[in-house]
C-alpha cells in the first residue's frame, strides 16, 4: 500500500512539472510587434500575436498635444492591456481610451 501511494504521488508530481513548464513554454514565445514604452510583454498565443502588455498611462496635460507622452513609470499609473501584441500606448485608440476613462474620472471626483 505505501509503494502505491509513493507511486502516486509521483505521477501527481511528474504531472504538476509538465503542466507547468507547459504554461512557461507558452509565455516564452517572443511577442511580435511590441510597441516603444511597454514595460513588459507576455505573449498569450504561440503566434506570439496575442499578448498581455503592461505600459504607462498617457501624461492628461499630452491628450491634445500631436505627440502625446507617457507619465513616468516611477509614478505608478500603469495599464494593464490584453490584446494585439502590437497595441501602441500613444496611438489613437489607447489616446481616446483613455481621455474617455480620465473625463469620467474628473466628473466623479467633483
Amino acid at each position: 500500500m505505501k509503494s502505491v501511494k509513493i507511486c502516486l504521488s509521483f505521477v501527481i508530481a511528474g504531472g504538476i512539472l509538465a503542466y507547468n513548464s507547459g504554461a512557461m513554454s507558452a509565455q516564452a514565445v517572443k511577442p511580435k510587434g511590441v510597441k516603444p514604452g511597454v514595460i513588459q510583454a507576455i505573449a498569450l498565443n504561440k503566434e506570439g500575436t496575442y499578448c498581455h502588455l503592461k505600459f504607462p498611462a498617457i501624461d492628461p496635460r499630452t491628450f491634445t498635444s500631436a505627440k502625446p507622452s507617457l507619465k513616468p513609470v516611477s509614478e505608478g499609473d500603469i495599464v494593464d492591456f490584453y490584446g494585439a501584441c502590437d497595441h501602441d500606448p500613444v496611438g489613437y485608440d489607447e489616446l481616446c481610451r483613455q481621455r474617455v476613462a480620465y473625463s469620467r474620472q474628473q466628473y466623479c471626483d467633483e
